[in-house]
Parts: C-alpha cells; sequence; structure tokens
C-alpha cells in the first residue's frame, strides 16, 4: 500500500472583485436554491450507503462555489470525502449472469446419382470389414487367455458398442439425403465444423493405422504360416527371435506398403472389383471352420502336443516327442534329449525339471464331445516370457535353470491382462461405417444403411460369439494359448480347426488382410480428400487436390506415410490399442450427435428409423468411452488431445460454417437458459463488469470514424462479458437497406481487426437523435443488456450541421441516466493507443470528485489487465475541500484501496474556497452571449458557423496570453469587445426588420448567469488543478457532472466540459449508473 501524498493547496487565479458584486452572486444563489425544487435527475437509485438521499445536509454540500459543476447531482453522487466515512457500512447488491454466442456463415453440398442395394452396397462391404485379421490371427489366443467367459463379455461389450453406434448411425443417416461422405458427413453435419473436423481426422487416422495392422496380420501371415524361410532376419538364438520377427515385419512390411500405394494409385477400379473376391475368401474360411467343429464331433484331427511335465514344448525344435527311442533293440535319445542334457549319454548332465518329469503326448484338437469347454472357462494371464502351461496337469518342480530361456518350451511374447486384450480385439468389430461411407452410391440410403448395417453386426457378433464358444470347446487350452503355434508344428492355431485343410484358413486369411489393407489405403485417401475440400482445416487443404480424374494423390502419399509409422512399430498387438481409440472415439461422437439432436428435439430431426432412443445413444457414448479407458488410458488420453488440438485449431483459424449443427442448437438452447436465469435479476457486485454498448459515428461511405474506439474497447474488455457495437443511419429502412447491410459489414469486418469480440447493430431512424434513443432502450436481449454506453467526444459539436451535434450528445448523457446505465465519453479518441501499442511507462490518473458507484476505480484496473496498458501505473487523485482533513482522508482511502485489492498512489488536492476571477467571469459571459445571439439573429449557415469559430478564437487567445488575461481581470462586463462591429450590427438590423432591436441591445448590456459563473469556476479551477499534475499521464479518468435539468443551459454544458478537459490529451469522462460496481468484500 502507498505511504507517500502530498497535499497541494491550489491558489486563487485573478484577483479578488468587488463586494458588491459578491453580495449580487449570493442573492442569485440563494433564488436558485429556491427555485430549483427536488435535486438530483429525478431517477430512482439503488440503495447504499455510499450514495445520499435528497434530505441529508444539503445546504452543506452547496455552500462552496468549487464543486458548483456537480452540485445538481451531490444527493445522488457524494463527495468521496463524504463516501470515505461510510466505509464500514459497505454492503452487496443483488446478484446475475450473463452469456454470450456467436454466428458464421453458410454452405451446402451436392449428392450423387444412386445405384446399388441393401446386400451388395451395405451388408457385404460391412461384413468384409468387420470379419478380418484379428478373428484369424487372434481370437483363439484370446479365447485361451482370458477364457471362454471372460473372452465372451470382451466381444459383447464390443460388439453391443458398434451396435449402440449403428442405432445412432441409422438414425442421423435416415435424417435426410446422406451425401458421399459417410460418417465424417454425418458427424460434421450434426455437430458442427469443430467436432466435424476433429472426429473425422481421427477417423481418418484410425482408418489408417487400420491399413497398418492389416498389412502387419499379412506379413505374418506369410513369414509365420506360409513360408518361413523367406525371413530376412534370422534369430541367432531363442531370445532373439521377437526382435529378428519385428525386423523382418519392417522390411516385408515397408515394401508392401509401397506396392499397395502403387497399386491404389494406378488402377483404384481394380481394387473394387476385387472386393467381393477377398470378401469370398473371408466366407469359405468362416464356413470351413464350423465345418472343421461339425467334424471335430465325430472324427477329431490329428494334432498332438508335446508335454514335458506340465509345460509345453515348441515342436519346430525336434520331431519325437519322448526322451528315448528303441531302434533294433536299442535305446537311443532323441533330439529332445539333446535340447535339455548337455550330450547324448544316458548318463549326460541334464535340466533339474527334464530329469525329474515325464514327457506325454496329447491330443491338441480333442473335440466338441470332450469336454475340454469346462477347462478353457477360467482365465490363464501370464507375464512376458512365461513358459505356457496346462493347468490340470501334475509336474515335478526342479530348481530353477538359468538357461530356461534356450529350452524349447512355448513361450508368451507379452504380458496379457483383460484391458489389453480389450484394446487388441475391438479393431475386429469396426468396419460398420462401410455402408455409409457408400451413401452416395445406394438406391435408397435412408433405407439401406439402418437395415444392412445392423443385420451385418448382428451377423458377425453370432460368429464371434458363437467361435468363442466353439474354440473353446474344441481345442486345448495350452493350444489356445499358443500365440503362433508353435506347439502344432507352426501351423496357424484356427487353421488346425479347420476342413479340409488348414491352408484354406492360411491362404483365405492372407487374401483377406491384403484385400483390408487394399480397401484402407483406398478409403482413407478419399475421407481425407473431403475433409480438405470442405475447407475447415486450413493446413490440409493441399491433399484436396489430385489427379484430373479426382483421384486424390497427395492425400495417398500422406496415408501412406502415416500407414509406414504404423508398420515401423511393426507388432500387430501394439497398432491394434492405437486404432481401437480412433475409431471409439468417432463411434463415440456419432452416439452424441444423435444423443443431442434426440433431445433438442431440432425441427428439423425426423429420421424415418424409428427404433433409437437418447438413452440407447447416450448408452452408447458411455461405453465407448469406458472402452477408451479400458483398452489403454494414456492412448485415450492422447487421441482425445489430438482430437482437442484440432478442435480448438478449427475453431480458431478454421472457416466459418453454418451446417445446421446441433451443437449450434445447443449453443441456442444454453444461450436461451442462461437468459432466462440472466433475467432474475441484476448481477452481484462481484459479477459487475461493463457490457458495452458502443456508439460508433459513419462517415458517407459507412465507414468507421474512429476506429481507436474499438481498439479501446477490446483493450477494456479484453474479450469477456458483452459488447454491442451499434450506429445509427438517418432515413428510411426500406431506403437504407443496401447502405444498412454494407455498414454492418464495415463494421463487423474492423470488429474483427481490433479483435473486438461482440455484436454489431446498425439501426436506421428518421433522426440520429431518435436511433440513439432506441438503441439505448432496446439493444441487447433480455438479461443479455448493455449497462455501460461508451462514445466518442463530438469535437466539432459547434458545428450545426453535424449529425452528432451537442444536442444529440446532451440527450445522449441524459438518456444513460434515465436508463440507469453508466456513460463513457472518450475525449481525443483518435490519439488512443492501437491494439499493437505499447506503453512501457506512464501513469493511468484517476480524477475522484464525486462517488457514482466505484466506476473510476474498476476502468484503470480493467484496462492494466490489457498488454497495452499494463506497465502504467494507476495513480488517484482526490480533492479536499476547506473543512475536510486531509491528512485522515489520504488514510481512508489508502485503507479503502487496500479493502478493495488495488494497487495506486494516492494524492489529495486540496482546493481552497476563494473568489471567482475576472478571467472566470469574463469566460461565462461570452459563452452567454454568444448563445443569445446565435438564439435571437437569423444568420445563415455559413456565417453562424464563422460566427462561432471567431468568439471560439476570442476565447482561446484569451485563457493563454497572459497579457490579455491581466486587461480582462480590470476591465468590466459591460466593456466587452465582441466580433459584432456597428456598421454589421445596422445591416443586420435592415435585414430583419421583424426582429426585436432591444434584443440585440441587450446582449452588450447582459450580465452572465451565477449559476453558469461558479460550474465555469469549478471547471476552470479543476482544469487547472488537472493540468498541474496530470498534463503528461498516458489517460486522464474524470467524473463527468450531469447535464443541468433546465435544458436551455445545454450549449453552455458543453462549454464547461471543454474547459474541464482543456489541454489534456487523452481524457475518459465517466458517469456512473449509480449502482455500486467494485466491492471490498469477497
Amino acid at each position: 500500500m502507498p505511504t507517500n501524498f502530498t497535499v497541494v493547496p491550489v491558489e486563487a487565479q485573478g484577483e479578488e472583485r468587488d463586494p458588491a458584486e459578491r453580495d449580487a452572486q449570493r442573492q442569485e444563489e440563494e433564488e436558485d436554491n429556491r427555485d430549483r425544487g427536488p435535486t438530483g435527475d429525478g431517477i430512482a437509485r439503488e440503495s447504499s450507503p455510499f450514495i445520499r438521499s435528497a434530505e441529508m445536509d444539503r445546504g452543506n454540500m452547496y455552500e462552496g462555489k468549487n464543486m458548483a459543476l456537480f452540485e445538481e447531482e451531490m444527493d445522488s453522487n457524494p463527495m468521496v470525502s463524504s463516501l470515505l466515512n461510510k466505509l464500514a457500512n459497505y454492503t452487496n447488491l443483488t446478484q446475475g449472469v450473463v452469456e454470450h454466442e456467436a454466428d458464421e456463415d453458410t454452405k451446402r453440398k451436392e449428392v450423387k446419382v444412386p445405384r446399388m442395394g441393401t446386400f451388395i452396397g451395405v451388408y457385404l462391404p460391412c461384413l468384409q470389414n468387420i470379419l478380418g485379421v484379428i478373428l484369424f490371427l487372434r481370437l483363439t489366443w484370446i479365447v485361451g487367455t482370458a477364457g471362454v467367459l471372460e473372452s465372451f463379455i470382451i466381444v459383447f461389450m464390443c460388439c453391443a458398442c458398434t451396435m449402440l453406434t449403428a442405432i445412432s448411425m441409422s438414425a442421423i443417416a435416415t435424417n435426410g439425403v446422406v451425401p458421399a461422405g459417410g460418417s465424417y458427413y454425418m458427424i460434421s453435419r450434426s455437430l458442427g465444423p469443430e467436432f466435424g473436423g476433429a472426429v473425422g481426422l481421427c477417423f481418418y487416422l484410425g482408418t489408417t493405422f487400420a491399413g497398418a495392422m492389416y498389412i502387419l496380420g499379412t506379413i505374418e501371415i506369410l513369414l509365420t504360416y506360409i513360408s518361413p524361410s523367406a525371413a530376412i532376419f534370422k534369430a541367432e538364438d531363442g531370445g532373439e527371435e521377437t526382435e529378428a520377427m519385428l525386423n523382418n515385419m519392417r522390411v516385408y512390411g515397408t515394401c508392401i506398403i509401397i506396392l499397395m500405394a502403387v497399386v491404389v494409385f494406378v488402377g483404384v477400379k481394380y481394387v473394387n472389383k476385387l472386393a467381393l473376391v477377398f470378401l469370398a475368401c473371408v466366407i469359405l474360411s468362416i464356413i470351413a471352420i464350423y465345418a472343421g467343429v461339425i467334424k471335430t464331433a465325430f472324427d477329431p484331427p490329428d494334432f498332438p502336443i508335446c508335454l514335458l511335465g506340465n509345460r509345453t514344448l515348441s515342436k519346430r525344435s525336434f520331431d519325437v516327442c519322448a526322451k528315448f527311442t528303441e531302434s533294433n533293440n536299442e535305446t537311443k535319445t532323441t533330439t529332445l534329449w539333446r535340447l535339455f542334457c548337455n550330450s547324448s549319454l544316458h548318463n549326460a548332465t541334464c535340466d533339474d525339471y527334464f530329469s525329474l518329469n515325464n514327457v506325454t503326448e496329447i491330443q491338441g484338437i480333442p473335440g466338441i464331445m470332450s469336454g475340454v469347454l469346462i477347462d478353457n472357462l477360467w482365465s490363464a494371464y501370464s507375464e512376458k516370457g512365461s513358459i505356457v502351461e496346462k493347468k490340470d496337469q501334475s509336474s515335478v518342480s526342479g530348481s530353477e535353470d538359468m538357461k530356461i530361456g534356450g529350452r524349447p518350451y512355448v513361450f508368451t511374447d507379452i504380458m496379457t491382462y483383460f484391458t489389453m486384450l480389450v484394446g487388441i480385439y475391438f479393431p475386429s468389430v469396426t468396419g460398420i461405417m462401410a455402408g455409409s461411407n457408400r451413401s452416395g452410391d445406394l438406391k435408397d440410403a435412408q433405407k439401406s444403411i439402418p437395415t444392412g448395417t445392423i443385420l451385418a453386426i448382428s451377423t458377425t457378433s453370432f460368429i464371434y460369439l458363437s467361435c468363442i464358444v466353439l474354440f473353446g470347446a474344441c481345442i486345448e487350452g495350452v493350444i489356445l494359448r499358443d500365440k503362433f503355434g508353435e506347439a502344432v508344428n507352426g501351423n496357424l492355431v484356427v487353421g488346425t480347426l479347420a476342413w479340409p485343410s488348414p491352408w484354406v484358413i492360411v491362404i483365405g486369411s492372407f487374401f483377406s488382410t491384403c484385400g483390408a489393407g487394399l480397401q484402407s489405403l483406398t478409403g482413407a485417401p478419399r475421407l481425407l480428400q473431403a475433409i480438405a475440400r470442405d475447407g475447415i482445416v486450413p493446413f490440409i487443404q493441399v491433399f484436396g487436390h489430385g489427379k484430373a480424374n479426382g483421384e486424390p494423390t497427395w492425400a495417398l502419399l500422406l496415408t501412406a506415410g502415416i500407414c509406414e509409422i504404423g508398420i515401423l512399430i511393426a507388432s500387430l498387438d501394439s497398432v491394434a490399442p492405437i486404432l481401437s481409440m480412433f475409431f471409439l472415439m468417432c463411434y463415440m461422437f456419432v452416439n452424441l450427435a444423435c444423443a443431442v439432436q434426440t433431445l433438442l428435439r431440432t425441427p428439423n430431426w425426423r429420421p424415418r428409423f424409428k427404433y433409437y432412443h437418447w438413452t440407447l445413444s447416450f448408452l452408447g457414448m458411455s461405453l465407448c468411452l469406458a472402452l477408451m479407458f479400458i483398452c489403454s488410458w494414456y492412448y485415450a488420453l492422447i487421441a482425445m488431445l489430438i482430437a482437442g488440438c484440432i478442435y480448438k485449431y478449427i475453431e480458431y483459424r478454421g472457416a466459418e460454417k453454418e451446417w445446421g449443427d446441433g451443437i449450434r442448437g445447443l449453443s441456442l438452447n444454453a444461450a436461451r437458459y442462461a437468459l432466462l436465469r440472466v433475467e432474475d435479476g441484476p448481477p452481484h457486485t462481484k459479477n459487475w463488469r461493463p457490457q458495452l454498448l458502443v456508439l460508433l459515428n459513419l462517415d458517407c461511405e459507412q465507414l468507421v470514424k474512429h476506429p481507436r474506439l474499438l481498439s479501446f474497447t477490446s483493450q477494456l474488455k479484453a474479450g469477456k462479458g458483452l459488447t454491442i457495437v451499434g450506429s445509427v443511419l438517418q432515413g428510411t429502412y426500406l431506403d437504407k437497406c443496401t447502405e444498412t447491410q454494407k455498414a454492418e459489414e464495415n463494421v463487423k469486418a474492423l470488429m474483427g481487426v481490433e479483435k473486438t469480440k461482440g455484436f454489431c447493430q446498425i439501426v436506421v431512424s428518421p433522426s440520429f437523435r431518435d436511433g440513439i434513443s432506441h438503441l439505448i432502450q432496446s439493444a441487447g436481449l433480455g438479461g443479455m443488456k448493455h449497462n455501460t454506453v461508451l462514445m466518442a467526444w463530438p469535437q466539432s459539436w459547434k458545428r450545426t450541421e453535424n449529425h452528432f451535434s451537442w444536442k444529440n450528445f446532451v440527450d445522449t448523457v441524459r438518456e444513460t441516466t434515465a436508463a440507469q446505465q453508466a456513460l463513457l465519453v472518450a475525449k481525443n479518441i483518435d490519439l488512443f493507443p492501437t491494439n499493437q501499442e505499447r506503453f512501457t511507462e506512464g501513469n493511468i490518473d484517476v480524477w475522484w470528485i464525486v462517488h457514482d458507484g466505484g466506476m473510476l476505480m474498476l476502468l484503470p484496473f480493467l484496462l492494466r489487465q490489457h498488454k497495452v496498458w499494463r506497465k502504467c501505473k494507476m495513480r488517484i487523485f482526490t480533492v479536499a475541500q476547506m473543512d475536510d482533513n486531509s491528512i485522515q482522508m489520504k488514510k481512508d482511502l489508502q485503507m479503502f484501496l487496500y479493502h478493495l485489492r488495488l494497487n495506486a498512489e494516492v494524492e489529495v488536492v486540496e482546493m481552497f474556497e476563494n473568489d471567482i476571477s475576472a478571467f472566470t467571469y469574463e469566460k461565462t459571459l461570452m459563452m452567454e452571449q454568444r448563445s443569445q445571439m446565435l438564439k435571437q439573429m437569423q444568420l445563415s449557415k455559413n456565417e453562424r458557423e464563422r460566427e462561432a469559430q471567431l468568439i471560439h478564437d476570442r476565447n482561446t487567445a484569451s485563457h493563454s496570453t497572459p497579457a490579455v488575461k491581466a486587461s480582462v481581470a480590470a476591465s468590466v462586463p459591460e466593456k466587452v469587445q465582441m466580433t459584432w462591429t456597428k456598421e454589421k450590427f445596422v445591416a443586420e438590423k435592415h435585414k430583419n426588420k421583424d426582429t426585436n432591436v432591444s434584443g440585440f441591445k441587450d446582449i452588450f448590456n447582459m450580465k452572465p448567469n451565477q449559476s453558469n459563473v461558479r460550474r465555469m469556476h469549478t471547471a476552470v479551477k479543476l482544469n487547472g488543478v488537472v493540468l498541474n499534475k496530470s498534463q503528461h499521464a498516458q489517460l486522464v479518468l474524470l467524473n463527468m457532472p450531469g447535464p443541468p435539468k433546465n435544458r436551455k443551459g445545454d450549449e453552455n454544458y458543453m462549454e464547461f466540459l471543454e474547459v474541464l478537459t482543456e489541454g489534456l490529451d487523452r481524457v475518459l469522462l465517466v458517469r456512473g449508473s449509480g449502482r455500486e460496481v467494485i466491492t471490498i468484500y469477497s
């Protein structure tokens, strides 16, 4: 809290006047007080301990001449010295809240001519995309690891998620025509461009990583089950097998991605034609699995498994499952013996576990009638590098061998747990959007999409759930947990069950994964191209271009590049959870879109698909979100962060779109709800902030005359609260319709440049004054109304042809007071800083004369939040009268600022009562003579303007020249030389014969009104004090006195304000609304 201050006495200007003159003045003052009647504006004010009643010490307040400019408002706006005595009674007022939204532009999309039906167009594509690599390569391993029951739960959760999403998607897809663009189109048009772009790009990334997963699955089938000898990297010992396999994946994957990209680039139509061939491979493979299950009931296939104790052995390293063999009555050791012992001799040193346990052989596929289902019901999760063991098999544990890694056991390659298996499995149920992605090619999309998609999900869900039970019922548990089929001579585990041959599954799954990879590389670039062409994400617009026939060349290159990232990860089990995140996020927002549209009940929400409900959509959305975090909480957070960044980028930089989306409807509903809440009452003092109505003046080209007013607005608001930028065009709306639109565009463009967030309102009115009145009364909506009016000082107010003349200005001041709104008037607005300027030093000076709610305290604090004013210091000056204790005022004001949590230097200025100077007397007389002459003489427009300017020049010269001041002080009012000559006077008399000649004589013999003299005295003295202290301040804030109740003195009021602010660069005149806007309480 500042401690240093000075008390500055201000000496009287000019010489004392004649005692008779003083007596005449006092007599006139008493008459004025008697005639004044009720004081103030006649406006009801809020009850506050800071606001005095009309009955309080009226006589004392009006005694002095120093504050005569503010005397008519003293009943409602007390002197600061009175205020500081009442700090202990400080109370809060009523409460409230405000919200606001913004608006955007519009565009529509075209539709293609449709051809395909439900079966070919939706059902089969969904079937092909859903059934794939996970079914053939990982489902048996998931069943063996998680057990039949937990596997059933995993598959049921994932299938339920896709079914609920399909129901929501069906509702959206049947709510009008869905052009080509599928899921992206549906989400973006339902949730808006920000959500649409974010989720569309996530869906694109998911589809791209799906391509990487399919390619990795293709290579795994090739190198593990078709041609193991094709591997480039060979493992030197058992511990390096995994690393060698990953390197082979990277090399082969890169080659295949290049090959597939070339195929897609050259002949995408052939890829589409081969789709049915690839689908046939999938269906044949599934039929082969069911046929094999049926065959196991009466003739199980012969796939023996070799166990050492309860440990499963890999048969890649030996052929005979025994320790010894009999040949020619001779017992010989086997290859298996040599793997566990240091020689082939019978007395060789062997592994303890090998010596203590027997080698046994069991059937890997005991058949559906064997009862193995009971053993496979429960989970068998394990750590990485664990040996795959048969649960119910007895064994004798030996001492741990340090070289266990080199033994021919079947090891687990990764640590397994429930949530990890969910992440690996989920990609096998994706692909439900395949039908909706072809919406532009369907005969009747509104019928085909729901029917085909739900039927495809039902079919695939049945296949998955039945396969879980059948695998658990037919295959031995150790084989199920053997991911790469090492215990069955390197065969594909699901292939061992198939009939007529394992090769049916191997070849079928190979072509299936190849086809799925090609489909991903075909679909993902088109999705990216659709997003790029929408123009909502500026940095990807280059990917909207392609070949002459529309093929997305650049998008294909980016897709191949992102796909390569998945290939370099090289592990199918690591890539699967990544694409699970992106697909789950996409499905979550499909459900959200349906729920939002249903709850909002927008008139356009009329889906033909009737079997949906918002609770189902909400359940689907919750399930998607839960699955994201179940799969991998850190992947989920990363995916959400990516989507969030894209959302904010589109919101900040993206092209404005109006798609009639649900989020816009949600915003409207939220705004309506907030507006109704705000109607409950005005905001609490703690929540009060200036909600601005900025009154702009436009030129004949409908351009803003003072752009700095909007700069100052953004500096004062910092993007918070309500801002309404208004202007008035004179005329009728029918005639000015085009000019109104042009003016609105110009104002909005300037608001964008100045970063002024708010609304624009242009009013057309027959008179400028009425238009301003309409804005003050009706701008805003409900509780979202302005409480403060900001306007520029009319610099050329003496020019009567100016639309914003002094008459309009004074009426505006009166109307803001009547409406209980604060008023800010920026004088010399063109000298105010732009948003790019920075003040590195300087002061914001507050001259706190009367308290009218605390606006003067709050405004500098708000300004200093902006970078333009941040380095400026705040100084508060207040005026002490003759009877005030300056020292105590200083302490009270410091304590007040301390409680307000404001840092400011405080200074108390003493203004002793002294006689009114001759200079003030003469200045008042000149002002009144000028006003009187303009009223009585019928001057032409040009002459009146010239006369006003001449009088103004004389006033300026007399104020600025000391020699002139001295001569004027010695003179008497009757001897004042005006600019009127005798010849001119005679000419005017002859020109206007009907004019009362005595009126002109009275001008030269008149005496100034004593009330005006006292007001001028206040203005002159205050101006002198302010200039002395604040001439070099960056901004000066002053209490703005109210206009006189007698409208005949309006022009004099303007002169008082001119004198009060003369010589200051940047001035903000502040007139409070009469309510408290700042509080010392928390």
